[in-house]
């Protein structure tokens, strides 16, 4: 499992965290991506963290700097069909592949050349927005909250529902790593395993497009 972290875009300022919260996960910190137009909410856990991401600077988002990037278009995922997804891979010689011909990005908030690889699925974008830091360390986050009380730990499986037939490298890419599948349905939809669901339980957040199995 190569994930550093998930995304999920939404349009509420992060007040939909709170389902999280209630369903027993525990919050960790938060940023404001400076000059990117960003903020989110996160959550920790042993091998991984997912954030609630939403705009709080629509004019940053849409700035010279960072509208190249595509972001922009996932923050409205409600009208124009893209993934409200983005999929950080860590930063290993594993996943190097991937990203060979990665859009490169400088945001404000990392040190000069400190780029990230981007792939923007422009040409299916309900596909997830897929990038890696360039820090080629998962151990950043040793002192955020990984507790939590409904038992989750580890994610052991993900899964992305996509709507169109892929015709391109993208997931061919994915297809060594039989813990990151995606699969064409109906929807767009992200599916989170953890701990390989032995409790036998599962939770749906519609409205973050999200099932948890735990």
């Amino acid at each position: 499992m190569n994930i550093d972290h998930i995304f999920i875009f939404t349009d509420d300022n992060g007040k939909v965290a709170n389902e999280l919260v209630e369903f027993g996960l525990t919050e960790g910190s938060s940023r404001i991506h400076k000059g990117q137009g960003t903020t989110n909410r996160k959550f920790y856990f042993d091998n991984f963290y997912f954030e609630i991401l939403w705009v709080h600077n629509s004019i940053e988002l849409r700035s010279k700097q960072t509208k190249p990037t595509g972001l922009w278009r996932r923050s409205e995922y409600k009208t124009n069909g893209y993934s409200p997804f983005g999929l950080c891979m860590v930063n290993i010689d594993e996943t190097k592949h991937i990203f060979n011909n990665a859009f490169k990005y400088q945001p404000d908030y990392f040190p000069k050349d400190h780029v990230i690889d981007i792939i923007k699925n422009e040409h299916q974008p309900d596909l997830p927005w897929t990038f890696r830091l360039p820090f080629k360390d998962q151990n950043r986050n040793i002192d955020e909250p990984k507790s939590h009380k409904n038992g989750i730990s580890v994610l052991t499986k993900v899964s992305f529902e996509y709507k169109k037939i892929s015709d391109n490298n993208f997931i061919r890419d994915f297809g060594v790593d039989s813990n990151i599948e995606f699969i064409q349905t109906s929807r767009n939809w992200l599916n989170l395993t953890f701990d390989n669901n032995k409790q036998r339980k599962r939770k749906d957040f519609n409205s973050l497009f999200l099932t948890i199995y735990y």
